[in-house]
């Protein structure tokens, strides 16, 4: 009987310790989860070479600052390789659509060559879908049957602009990453969306989100806790939309913009 209550005893203590040994274990994983800091960069495109403040040159200061490990681009992946592959050929940027993009073009192609991070092509745009888009919406101006839709979505873009010419704050950079500037630019885009979105289909304003956004989820859970910088630089009209999206994440801390706009004054 002692002989058994012994073994039972040396059982209790191996299992103990097993679960013991499994539970630090456990813990020591759970340390090694690092979250990733993810910031979101709404660009201007085209405007940032004709802002007095939000340049190119203003764009090249808050990258260097930010210090990314990746760069999540709104460049299309199937267009990535060629626009790449040009830089490194040329030292220029020859890819016909990544070219309507200063931020690519004059900052973030070049100072790939010094910083190191990674730039990953996270863009849902096609151009089958553009000229869908165009032509539908086209269509739609042209029908009788719908003046008011259109008129109810003119009306958003116009009070949309005037809230945000009436800020005063037109590109600043500070005002572009504030919950303020989302809320005025759905002013514009959330009729457009309600309005048009099924029928522009891949073109649609919610549908081309879920394109985006689900390249860049890709490339969040390819370097999930990872403890890196990343990076996402699309129109400033996205924003908004990708900030909801990311705020659902738990293995992510997201990082405010203003404290590396501050540092570069």
């Amino acid at each position: 009987m002692q002989k058994t209550i012994r073994s039972f005893s040396i059982l209790v203590v191996l299992l103990f310790t097993i679960t013991s040994c499994k539970h630090k274990e456990d813990i020591d994983q759970s340390d090694n989860k690092i979250k990733n800091e993810v910031l979101v960069l709404g660009t201007i495109h085209g405007g940032h070479l004709t802002d007095s403040v939000y340049t190119t040159a203003y764009l090249k200061k808050i990258v260097t600052n930010i210090n990314p490990d990746y760069i999540l681009t709104e460049i299309p992946p199937n267009l990535f390789k060629t626009a790449m592959d040009g830089f490194k050929r040329d030292d220029s940027i020859s890819e016909p659509r990544t070219m309507r993009f200063p931020e690519y073009v004059d900052v973030i192609f070049p100072l790939s060559k010094t910083m190191g991070f990674e730039i990953i092509p996270t863009a849902g745009w096609t151009r089958s879908m553009a000229t869908a888009r165009g032509e539908q919406l086209r269509a739609i101006r042209q029908d009788t049957s719908r003046i008011k839709d259109w008129a109810q979505y003119v009306k958003g873009n116009n009070l949309s602009d005037s809230i945000y010419k009436a800020s005063g704050k037109v590109n600043d950079p500070y005002f572009i990453h504030t919950n303020t500037y989302d809320s005025i630019q759905d002013i514009a885009l959330q009729p457009y969306n309600k309005l048009f979105n099924d029928e522009l289909g891949l073109g649609g304003w919610e549908n081309i989100n879920i394109a985006h956004y689900w390249n860049i989820e890709k490339a969040l859970e390819k370097h999930r806790y990872q403890g890196k910088r990343i990076l996402i630089t699309y129109g400033a009209g996205h924003k908004g939309w990708f900030l909801r999206e990311l705020r659902k994440r738990e293995d992510i801390q997201i990082l405010e913009m203003s404290p590396f706009l501050e540092a570069i004054q």
